[in-house]
């Protein structure tokens, strides 16, 4: 007879009395019994760990996001350029959670939609954090986090800093590449519009890659992240739109409406256009 496989006789730790274990180190207890379903609906678990497991990884990627711009503004590209990578796939992580929550049905759905009451992803503190940081910075959406002190004075001190396309444009002219002083000089609070003398700046960029390649490098990273972001978006309101149809949201958004209006938000402008004319 086979004798059974004991890790223990290779030196595998089996004893954790008074030692710090795999579920202490992540406080998996924790993390586990915070899922509390509201109704006796089957599929209300899977909502609420879709949306659970979603805001880590953007806290993850907020996390990221902040260490990138700040290398950025030190020069530092290359640790910059890594984490931008890691923020794409973190996006890539959570474009796959769509397919889990996309098993769940309308008539499931029903079953325990009203004990949502108006709470909405809209309402997303991590969310709104993230487009503030990359640069969308609509201030109107400052509202929905009045309730909370906390929160709104950390999505109003974003408000106050340069945003990560801000910190790239900025990057872009100290490497010997202009950048309008009007760009350079505008209300960082405010979201960036597209200016042709920016995409005209990424266009000698682009047509000279092995003179510019620092920079150049530092575009790709840019598209490749918000290429992912839109994928998320578009991922979004399909499965919004296969869940509930036409149906107004939960937080009173117009639901599929609203989230095909997203699709239309650029992040980084400019360097979409400069390719018609490259």
């Amino acid at each position: 007879m086979i004798k059974p496989y004991d890790p223990s006789e290779e030196g595998a730790q089996m004893s954790f009395d008074g030692r710090m274990s795999y579920g202490d180190y992540l406080q998996i207890d924790t993390i586990l019994n915070t899922q509390k379903p509201l109704s006796t609906a089957h599929d209300e678990m899977l909502f609420i760990i879709q949306h659970q497991t979603s805001e880590l990884w953007m806290k993850l990627a907020v996390h990221e996001l902040h260490a990138a711009r700040a290398a950025m503004q030190e020069n530092r590209l290359e640790p910059a350029f890594k984490m931008l990578a890691r923020v794409a796939r973190i996006f890539e992580q959570l474009n796959n959670a769509w397919d889990v929550l996309r098993t769940m049905t309308p008539s499931e759905y029903t079953q325990f939609r009203e004990t949502l009451g108006q709470s909405s992803g809209f309402q997303s503190y991590q969310y709104r954090q993230i487009e503030y940081i990359l640069g969308n910075r609509n201030q109107s959406m400052l509202k929905p986090h009045a309730h909370r002190e906390d929160i709104h004075a950390m999505l109003k001190k974003e408000l106050d800093v340069p945003s990560l396309y801000d910190v790239a444009l900025q990057l872009v002219h100290a490497n010997g590449v202009d950048i309008p002083k009007a760009i350079l000089d505008r209300d960082v609070s405010k979201t960036h519009v597209a200016d042709e003398g920016v995409e005209a700046a990424w266009a000698t960029i682009y047509k000279d890659p092995d003179k510019y390649w620092v920079l150049y490098q530092l575009a790709e990273k840019l598209v490749d992240f918000e290429d992912y972001f839109r994928r998320w978006r578009f991922n979004h309101v399909t499965t919004v739109e296969r869940i509930i149809g036409f149906k107004r949201g939960t937080g009173g958004t117009g639901g599929v409406s609203y989230l095909r209006r997203m699709l239309d938000v650029e992040l980084f402008p400019e360097l979409w256009h400069v390719r018609t004319q490259l």
